[in-house]
């Protein structure tokens, strides 16, 4: 049975999304309160503390990059509303992380139009329980917004309603550049279409984006805010080899991890029994779904899978819908499987090294952190660390000082960066790293040869070796979930000083 069009009136769209705010925002009651985490410090709580405390639509309390500005607006304008605090920025996100599954529910509704059973509520669940929309749904990112808005587009579009569709594109672009993928493709599918006054609806997403570019040329001099941001962004990428395995990284993640392989075995055998999957709307979905993952592989240096978000919405449309076509037995079995795998996902790390803010890994970084903070803050003397401590402890906004506390900072823990320390030894050196790696595949020899040429990397030094060459000791050492922070401090009595050499091991006189 196929969900009819009047399953969802529109006057209805208030009542399920204020069902799904409510329950989004429960789910992470208690964790409402947690500190900002990464980027959120390092970029885009600055970012919109400078809009909200000044009216700075360009940042200066951070580096300026090409983000548009339309989140920190977001943020800003709440904080104006009920004050600023990190619960109410959490909650803030919330509501935009609920407009982005009722836009998901919707499009599985849209896209089900002929599929056997109620597809659409598995999908929405699929998207609300996955590890990667629960952990960013109320992080103080782009990507969860950028996800909102263009499910939303992508609805619209597949409805043919092509104004409002580009009205919504103007807000994607403005959450987010990368978001210009969906006006380019929805653009050019109407000229394919022979339909080119209709496509002339989607350049004034390119108009707003630019009158951003322009602003932020005109205020830092440079087109995407700051030189090393391009670099890193849109050059460094480009490597052929970093390119096939950042879209390796990406084709896993979507149809591999977390259990996707479920909904991949589905999605192959309903493709190859059925007829679902080929009708118009399928094909922009997919179309835009292509574009959108090669986007992002081909820009961000980081290559984190927050930025395959956009694309999720439809990806677990189209899993619960070729689970739905299985017959019942399996149909069930499957639908249960893969819903546990992703409950399993949020709190069980994989076996390889990711991104923490990619589960709930990353709230016991977070957990360490407050704690090193803590330990910080009551001691007298200077301390080093690395980002995103290091920015932790200097703005109390951020939930980690009482204070502001300076901090020296150094780009990493690798011996390369410990050397400016060796003539100026700080009081206390905080450590950490941020490299989950329980099987240690980063010590395989073809692995970190693969690093080493083509990634730059260097592998961090343990705490108690930095102690050795600092002549410092480990004070303190943290746990919690599988991860270590340790703070060294200067040793009382440094029998004799460790030698620094540039290419390890060091070895001894004899």
């Amino acid at each position: 049975m196929a969900i009819p069009r009047r399953a969802v009136r529109p006057q209805s769209y208030f009542f399920v999304y204020v069902l799904l705010a409510i329950g989004l925002i429960l789910a992470h009651g208690p964790i409402l309160k947690t500190p900002y985490y990464w980027d959120e410090i390092g970029q885009f709580i600055p970012a919109s503390l400078d809009l909200f405390q000044s009216g700075a639509w360009i940042p200066h309390s951070t580096v300026p990059n090409v983000h548009p500005p339309a989140v920190m607006a977001w943020l800003a304008a709440v904080w104006r509303i009920v004050g600023y605090s990190i619960p109410a920025t959490r909650v803030a996100m919330l509501l935009i992380a609920a407009l982005g599954a009722l836009a998901g529910f919707l499009l599985a509704i849209e896209l089900g139009r002929g599929a056997p059973g109620a597809s659409a509520f598995a999908a929405v669940a699929f998207l609300c329980v996955s590890p990667l929309f629960y952990a960013q749904s109320m992080l103080a990112q782009l990507d969860m917004p950028a996800m909102a808005f263009t499910a939303l587009a992508l609805l619209l579009f597949v409805q043919n309603r092509v104004r409002l569709c580009a009205l919504v594109c103007v807000a994607l672009v403005l959450v987010k550049e990368t978001g210009l993928v969906a006006p380019a493709l929805f653009g050019a599918w109407l000229v394919v279409e022979k339909r080119p006054r209709a496509a002339l609806w989607f350049l004034p997403p390119f108009v707003a984006l630019a009158v951003w570019l322009v602003a932020l040329k005109h205020a830092t001099g440079h087109w995407l805010g700051n030189a090393a941001f391009t670099e890193y962004n849109v050059w460094y990428p480009l490597n052929p080899i970093r390119v096939a395995f950042a879209l390796l990284r990406r084709l896993y993640y979507l149809f591999v991890g977390s259990g996707h392989f479920i909904g991949l075995a589905a999605l192959i055998w309903a493709w190859r029994r059925t007829r679902l999957f080929r009708d118009r709307a399928w094909r922009i979905v997919a179309a835009f779904a292509a574009l959108h993952t090669l986007a992002v592989t081909l820009s961000g240096g980081a290559v984190l899978e927050r930025y395959l978000l956009p694309v999720l919405p439809a990806l677990y449309a189209a899993f619960a819908i070729a689970l739905g076509a299985l017959v019942p037995r399996i149909r069930l079995t499957a639908l249960v499987a893969l819903l546990a795998s992703l409950v399993a996902a949020n709190l069980i790390n994989p076996v390889y090294p990711f991104p923490f803010e990619n589960n709930l890994a990353y709230l016991h970084f977070v957990d360490l952190e407050r704690k090193a903070a803590r330990e910080v803050a009551s001691r007298p003397g200077v301390v080093a660390t690395a980002f995103p401590l290091s920015d932790a402890l200097r703005r109390p906004e951020f939930g980690y000082v009482p204070a502001p506390r300076h901090a020296t900072v150094i780009a990493d823990f690798k011996r390369s960066s410990l050397t400016a320390l060796v003539s100026r030894r700080p009081d206390m050196l905080v450590v950490f790293n941020t490299a989950w790696d329980p099987l240690h595949i980063l010590d395989l020899s073809p692995v970190k040869s693969l690093l080493e040429n083509y990634y730059g990397y260097e592998p961090p030094l343990p705490p108690e070796r930095i102690g050795s060459v600092l002549s410092m000791r480990v004070a303190r050492t943290w746990r919690s979930g599988g991860l270590e922070m340790s703070l060294l401090t200067a040793a009382p009595e440094p029998a004799e000083t460790a030698e620094f050499c540039a290419v390890p091991p060091c070895a001894e006189s004899k």
